[in-house]
């Protein structure tokens, strides 16, 4: 028996002394870790562990919080952060049901919320300009508003640059 199997045995065997110490419905799981070295990772747990249990006991007892890097967060942010940006560009959708399908409703929104507000100043620009080419057609109206008006136009033309047409 290998190094590695023979404490995998002690450790089993050590586990269910503990176990059957333990009130009837408490679960038991030893994790071992070597930093940078996830090979070595070994993870032992009771029969019927819930793992989402464990996360949330470490979370309440063990320290685990949302600050810190660890590559399970950076991983479901990245999931939050692709399906938000899936939902903004109306691709991908989410499964109903699935946990990411409220961060792809809320990409959606947004991105329905740009188009709808682009589509706005596009409107208002084009119709600010046909007033402008009134005002100078006609002649002898304050140069301050004209002034003004062709400020918010230039305002308006750089955010219009920044959006798909």
């Amino acid at each position: 028996m290998s190094a590695t199997q023979q404490f995998h045995q002690t450790a089993n065997d050590c586990l269910e002394r503990i176990a059957a110490d333990l009130w009837p419905e408490a679960k038991l799981a030893l994790v071992i870790y070597t930093p940078n070295k996830p090979e070595l990772d070994i993870v032992l747990k009771d029969s019927g562990l819930n793992v989402d249990e464990v996360v949330s006991t470490l979370r309440r007892r063990g320290g685990l919080g949302l600050d810190g890097e660890n590559i399970y967060k950076r991983l479901l942010c990245d999931a939050i952060i692709g399906a938000m940006a899936f939902g903004k560009q109306n691709s991908n959708p989410s499964p109903e049901g699935h946990w990411s399908k409220e961060f792809w409703d809320i990409g959606h929104a947004e991105g329905a919320l740009q188009d709808e507000l682009t589509q706005a100043l596009r409107l208002a620009r084009k119709e600010l300009d046909a007033c402008q080419r009134v005002i100078h057609y006609a002649g002898g109206f304050d140069p301050a508003y004209v002034n003004d008006a062709q400020t918010a136009l230039k305002v308006a033309d750089t955010v219009l640059e920044k959006t798909p047409a």
